[in-house]
């Protein structure tokens, strides 16, 4: 029986095959189906063969998407906002990532890296939409033509390999006698007034016995980090950047804005009482409510002059898998839709970088002893009509046999290098923790339903 996801690789086909101007655009083909089963996204992208992929899921499951290809890129968001203000007659997404610090791409630094996919599949409950973009500065016939043979080349899926690998070395970067030092001088910083907050960055290396598939490494997290973004960025088989975070920068649909607060941390406990515990601890506690309210008052300042209508929510405690944080939810309402903009006054949040923003950054750039990369940026996708971003926390950036992990925490008076380490240890478990069971599992396959049979033997028939 024909699975969905055929039918709509069939319509597509058979809409590539209408006659196209031979004349330059931009086009946007698309058809739907409903499921009856769930559909497995990760699984289908990590088959593909096609190169920039992007994997993204909302932590509430409302949209799921596996996009792969490209066709136009950009390295900032002011770039995309031009692109869909000058490309009215097409509905789609720009999907990407922003950088906390430069990144090199294409032997240049660049802020972030978006794209429009040729190919994107998008899940929202049982509805799959599959979409086919053209665009060519020469002729959408013959660009019809080079999509019809990358259609037929859609592989099916094919089970996720288990992580069946070992942690053969662990380096911290920086390591214990360095963090508190450099807590140290945050803390002499404070004191003087210089910032309010500096928000505090650990990479831990890990070397493998062989290179790890990207992919499988976030099913895994996918499967036991709930309530959380999940998203992913490959440019090679075994290169990628990926991660499971609770943290929303921001929603946007129309002019209405939504954005949260997510600072303040204590250990969850797999006791509900313990855990429950816990959480009054975290909201009774003078300085990790300080240091969400010092979130809240930045987003309102950096709001004050493109939003109305600000509202705070209660503060509320979020569990997590290993944490609980506190979180306030901020809405707002935008004079105009311009997420370049929204981006340039969220990003980063106090939660990671600090306050003022500028002179905790400069304290993190001269103190830290790494670039922070994609790490505490951004994750997610612009359209005209809406958009939607998560923070990149708790991610990994994968190269072959080489993991790094990253996690942070907030520095302000009162705080203790050692409490902060623990807290930090606890941040990135979730995700280290994978990989220390990982042998545990080495006989075990991440399976599920198959989203796609071969495209190539059908489109034969």
């Amino acid at each position: 029986m024909t699975t969905p996801t055929l039918l709509l690789l069939n319509r597509l086909r058979e809409q590539l095959a209408s006659p196209f101007p031979d004349a330059p655009g931009t086009y946007c083909l698309s058809a739907q189906e409903t499921i009856s089963s769930p559909a497995s996204l990760l699984n289908w992208l990590d088959a593909q063969i096609l190169y920039p992929k992007f994997y993204w899921q909302h932590r509430a499951d409302e949209i799921e998407a596996a996009v792969c290809g490209q066709i136009r890129s950009f390295y900032d968001a002011d770039a995309v906002h031009d692109f869909l203000a000058h490309h009215t007659q097409i509905d789609t997404r720009v999907w990407g990532i922003n950088a906390f610090d430069e990144v090199v791409i294409d032997q240049r630094p660049r802020t972030g890296f978006f794209f429009l996919p040729r190919f994107e599949i998008i899940r929202q409950g049982d509805l799959i939409t599959m979409t086919c973009h053209l665009a060519s500065e020469h002729s959408l016939r013959a660009d019809a033509r080079d999509a019809t043979a990358l259609l037929v080349r859609l592989a099916r899926t094919e089970p996720l390999p288990a992580l069946n690998t070992a942690i053969t070395e662990i380096r911290h970067e920086p390591d214990y006698p360095q963090w508190r030092k450099m807590i140290e001088e945050a803390l002499v910083a404070i004191t003087a007034r210089a910032f309010d907050k500096v928000v505090l960055a650990r990479r831990t290396a890990l070397t493998l016995t062989k290179p790890l598939s990207p992919a499988a490494f976030l099913a895994t997290s996918r499967k036991v980090n709930h309530n959380c973004y999940h998203f992913m960025l490959m440019f090679a088989p075994h290169a990628a950047f990926l991660g499971s975070t609770p943290e929303r920068l921001y929603r946007r649909d129309g002019l209405n804005l939504a954005t949260e607060a997510l600072a303040g941390t204590v250990a969850n406990a797999e006791d509900d009482a313990q855990a429950e515990r816990l959480a009054d601890w975290l909201i009774a506690d003078e300085k990790n409510q300080r240091e969400n309210y010092l979130v809240v008052e930045d987003i309102c300042q950096r709001l004050s002059d493109v939003a109305a209508d600000l509202h705070i929510g209660a503060a509320h405690v979020l569990r997590l898998r290993k944490v609980q944080h506190l979180r306030r939810n901020i809405n707002a309402h935008l004079f105009r839709a311009n997420d370049a903009q929204c981006l340039q006054r969220l990003q980063p949040t106090a939660a990671v970088a600090g306050l003022p923003r500028a002179a905790a950054r400069r304290f993190i750039a001269e103190h830290e002893p790494f670039t922070r990369g994609w790490y505490a940026g951004s994750a997610g996708y612009c359209a005209r009509e809406e958009a939607e971003f998560a923070v990149t926390l708790r991610s990994a950036l994968v190269e072959e046999n080489n993991v790094f992990l990253y996690a942070g925490g907030g520095i302000v008076a009162g705080s203790e290098a050692e409490s902060e380490w623990r807290e930090i240890e606890t941040k990135a478990a979730g995700l280290r923790c994978l990989l220390d069971d990982s042998n545990e599992r080495s006989s075990a396959r991440i399976d599920s339903e198959p989203l796609l049979q071969s495209s190539d033997s059908i489109f034969k028939k």
